[in-house]
């Protein structure tokens, strides 16, 4: 069987740039700030992330998003998921998609189940918790590409066992 070049797999850059956004910004930028500075309203900048990003978090925080500024255990929780689980898994998947290596498979459904449950829980407190923003529809459009892109993986990796191959290749693999 012969894994198409990505030249060929144009879609699949969608999900290389979602995981390299979310592996070089999201999760070691956005999320590890919320790690390494515990509390928002005093704190020393710390050598990661650098001050300017940590001023652009805490500016969103302020801005939209309560619960991020509150950082209470359950949303520590969440991030710890992040960035111990999901930042090694965008390495990972990234290079699977640019390889065309199907192996990503079982690894992204568990990711994408755990982050469309880790988002909906995000999202009811945003929405209707303790610490609900003050802008819903801005909160729910910046985390909407987080339960969008796990369906479209889902989607994207479920229909072969050899989702980087052309499909009639796949077939007479099977």
């Amino acid at each position: 069987m012969r894994t198409l070049p990505l030249a060929e797999r144009r879609y699949d850059l969608l999900f290389i740039v979602f995981f390299a956004i979310n592996l070089g910004f999201i999760t070691y930028i956005v999320d590890l700030e919320q790690l390494v500075i515990a509390d928002p309203t005093r704190f020393a900048y710390p050598l990661w992330p650098p001050r300017a990003l940590v001023d652009l978090v805490h500016w969103w925080g302020r801005s939209f998003d309560p619960a991020l500024m509150a950082r209470e255990p359950w949303w520590r929780a969440t991030i710890w998921l992040d960035v111990i689980g999901f930042g090694p898994f965008y390495a990972f998947a990234l290079w699977a998609f640019v390889k065309g290596r199907a192996i990503v498979r079982t690894p992204a459904f568990v990711w994408a189940g755990v982050m469309i449950a880790n988002v909906t829980i995000i999202l009811f407190e945003e929405l209707y918790g303790a610490h609900k923003t003050p802008r819903p529809g801005v909160v729910v459009a910046a985390n909407l590409p987080w339960l969008l892109m796990p369906c479209l993986v889902i989607a994207r990796l479920s229909g072969s066992a050899h989702p980087f191959a052309r499909e009639s290749e796949a077939r007479s693999a099977s």
